[in-house]
């Protein structure tokens, strides 16, 4: 060959070899720009809040400087309806007085004024009470460690709690209720800070108890005052010598430390909770803008159990937005990466078993001819919109499977039933026959019929089944017996629909590798004797061990990652169950429907973008173990 040629060979190689480097490198920079993009979003969910003193208390805020209420009165007001007022008598009572306004239709306002002494036995004299701002509830503390609280929504006050808060009898020294009006924020002589609210009892019905949920950061000297922000959860408390600490009950962090200078007798909140006024006992007026984006964020709101509101126990829940004000956003990613896990196992259970076993079947038993048809047919599958398959899953297969559950129960037992029995009939014929002879490669074919039965036989015994044994209703028989509920859009529609989606990525990878095992390996193995399944078993299999393993993680891959499927195809309901008939919600399909409704820069936001991180690190997790383990296999199988 003329030298030239081969310089302009050599020289052509090493140009491709620089553009494929320098294409790979981009690749791998653009993955790790894409990576640092959407961490660079989450990343100030973790930021530390700061404070900034101003220089002067601006004057439209000086008048919220109000001292604070006097321990012995205090008074809410009703918007139109009234006020309610409370005072400690100097026998240890508490007088309630209310102003109700009631109007006709006509506008004449009627106003009433009710008066009522509560006589109830107290464990103590009280030491701090406070009336819920929306006149619903009276709260009192004692000065050896007791909480009561009356319920006055009725017209006569009745004494609803009364618990022993500390047991070592430690003074409560400040009481007040979080944004909300359901929990009680509660101060103590040692510096501790705790929130209480009505939980559920076991033996107590339907009645609910005070009980302690959170216990917060403190000090270390008696806590004076406890002030509730009017934007979230937080609170700021205050010791005798002007510390002031802003705690967030949810999250119990610690947000922010400020020094007053001086004991403080005047607190109040402003612009919404974003300044902090406060008045010393000398007369000098302070502020503070704060700056707590996300308060409610911590690791241990997003990975762990945390007692919310109006549970009964610490538990993950995932919900971003409801119809009050006064809701606290309950983020755990948990109930998402559990959905993730639980669609992606379900639908590589279904999926994984019949591509690999078809494609085994196809690359080692099926005629030339008929491979050529089916496995692109196969594989146009791939082609089919995703959108397509959600939605023929969601408003076809869900509610057919919901008239025709037993059915399919009855389905998975007598379609492999009559399959193998099949199989036992058809080999005579097979070895002895011309018929049988003719047939080989189009085996399948022949089990065709015997499916249609199957599923034929289900339909007609599930109904008879169904009437005899569960009563005519499996749903309500699982409900009722089992407590297990039925939702219409369930995990089994995700793993059908989902494992549709995957069939044709691990089917064609997977046979493509089988196929490409050396002829030279099966042709020995029957020479020496082996029949075409202990090939296909012993030989062919294990040389193509690393390519079906990489199909298999390809598919999984791909499982983990959908969307629009997860989105159609089930109730979207973030729960940590491993039931078939629960629904489930994923990273993926989550970010598609919160993401519309998430303000741009709010902790909603950045906790999906947050979510998109964990969703490009599990990826990176699978890719980097499937290629670890697939070298492994390579080197383990390298000898055939």
């Amino acid at each position: 060959m003329p030298p030239t040629i081969v310089d302009k060979s050599r020289r052509n190689d090493r140009w491709a070899a620089r553009l494929i480097t320098a294409g790979g490198l981009f690749v791998i920079v653009a993955v790790i720009g894409i990576l640092l993009l959407i961490a660079k979003v989450s990343l100030p969910l973790f930021y530390s809040p700061t404070a900034d003193k101003l220089a002067a208390v601006p004057p439209e805020f000086a008048s919220l400087l109000s001292a604070e209420p006097a321990t012995a009165v205090q008074q809410v007001d009703l918007e139109e309806k009234g006020s309610v007022s409370a005072r400690l008598l100097p026998d240890n009572r508490i007088e309630l007085q209310r102003r109700l306004v009631e109007r006709d239709i006509l506008g004449t306002e009627k106003v009433s004024e009710l008066k009522e002494t509560l006589a109830d036995p107290l464990p103590g004299a009280i030491s701090a009470f406070r009336l819920g701002r929306n006149g619903q509830n009276l709260y009192a503390a004692t000065a050896n460690g007791w909480l009561l609280r009356w319920d006055i929504s009725e017209q006569q006050a009745r004494l609803a709690d009364t618990v022993q808060a500390f047991k070592d009898q430690r003074r409560i020294t400040a009481l007040t209720t979080v944004m909300g009006e359901y929990s009680l924020a509660v101060g103590d002589e040692k510096g501790q800070i705790t929130t209480w609210m009505p939980v559920r009892t076991p033996g107590a019905g339907e009645d609910k108890h005070l009980a302690l949920i959170h216990t917060l950061p403190g000090f270390s000297t008696p806590v004076v005052r406890l002030l509730p922000s009017p934007r979230d959860k937080s609170l700021a408390a205050f010791d005798g010598q002007g510390t002031i600490r802003m705690v967030h009950m949810t999250s119990e962090r610690l947000l922010l430390e400020l020094k007053a200078g001086g004991p403080v007798v005047a607190a109040a909140f402003a612009d919404r909770g974003r300044k902090l006024l406060v008045a010393g006992a000398d007369g000098v007026s302070q502020a503070w803008e704060l700056s707590i984006p996300h308060p409610e964020t911590s690791l241990k709101t997003l990975f762990g159990k945390v007692w919310y509101e109006g549970y009964n126990k610490p538990e993950y829940v995932w919900q971003s937005s409801a119809a009050t004000d006064d809701f606290e956003p309950k983020l755990s990613l948990v109930p998402l990466i559990f959905g993730t896990f639980k669609a992606t196992l379900f639908a590589m259970l279904f999926a994984a078993p019949l591509a690999l076993l078809g494609a085994l079947y196809t690359s080692q038993f099926m005629s030339p001819g008929l491979k050529g048809k089916i496995k692109p047919a196969v594989e146009i599958m791939a082609a089919v919109p995703s959108v397509v398959v959600g939605f023929l899953a969601g408003l076809w297969l869900a509610p057919l499977m919901d008239h025709n559950l037993l059915a399919l129960f009855m389905t998975l037992v007598l379609v492999p039933t009559l399959i193998m029995l099949a199989i036992f009939a058809w080999r005579p014929l097979a070895e002895n026959t011309d018929f049988g002879r003719g047939m080989k490669g189009y085996e399948f074919i022949g089990l065709l019929p015997v499916v249609a039965l199957g599923i034929w036989l289900a339909g007609q015994i599930a109904p008879p089944l169904e009437a005899a044994f569960f009563a005519g209703d499996l749903k309500q028989w699982l409900f009722s017996t089992l407590g297990v509920r039925y939702d219409q859009r369930n995990s089994i529609i995700i793993a059908i629909a989902l494992g549709f989606a995957v069939i044709p990525i691990i089917f064609t990878i997977a046979e493509d590798a089988l196929s490409n095992v050396p002829r030279n390996l099966t042709a020995a193995s029957l020479a020496l004797g082996a029949s075409r399944w202990q090939t296909a078993w012993r030989v062919v299999l294990p040389s193509a061990l690393p390519g079906v393993f990489s199909a298999v993680m390809i598919g999984f891959g791909r499982a983990v990652g959908e969307t629009m499927i997860v989105l159609m195809a089930t109730g979207n309901t973030p729960i940590t169950s491993w039931s078939l008939f629960n629904g489930l919600r994923s990273l993926s399909a989550n970010i598609a429907v919160e993401i519309p409704e998430a303000p741009i820069y709010g902790t909603l936001y950045r906790t999906l973008f947050l979510s998109a991180v964990l969703l490009f690190v599990l990826t990176f997790i699978i890719n980097t173990a499937a290629e670890l383990l697939r070298q492994r296999f390579r080197k383990k199988y390298g000898r055939y």
